[in-house]
């Protein structure tokens, strides 16, 4: 209802895109098909992203819950980097753009991406910023 609100709130100032962000990682898939699953239909005009972070173990199923119920604009950081301070627990950070890509990969999605320069940017970030 909120998200509703503050939607319908900010389209007559011609907003296209929405990303809805989950920056401490608290959201369920539950919570995620239930926004993506009421706007994208409320609000076919708009494009509607997902900015969500997650733990090592549930990343896949809450990719899966915004791509059921229509969402395909995602924000991912190479590796996971980043995060935010007031996150639940030190594991939870940024949607890991290689398992967003593994994700894509196994839906047949197409990525239109070269896979060659994604490899190596990947390479880079390990050097960057090593684990």
């Amino acid at each position: 209802e909120i998200v509703q609100k503050w939607v319908n709130e900010l389209v007559p100032f011609g907003i296209k895109i929405f990303s809805l962000s989950d920056t401490i990682g608290c959201s369920n898939p539950e919570n995620i098909s239930y926004l993506f699953g009421n706007l994208i239909p409320a609000y076919p005009d708009i494009e509607f992203g997902a900015h969500l972070h997650t733990q090592p173990h549930n990343w896949r199923e809450k990719i899966e819950a915004a791509w059921r119920n229509g969402c395909r604009r995602y924000d991912g950081a190479m590796r996971g980097f980043g995060g935010c301070p007031m996150a639940k627990d030190d594991l939870t950070g940024n949607m890991a753009t290689e398992n967003l890509v593994s994700f894509f990969d196994d839906v047949q999605a197409d990525l239109r991406m070269d896979r060659t320069a994604f490899g190596e940017s990947f390479r880079l970030a390990g050097e960057v910023f090593p684990h």
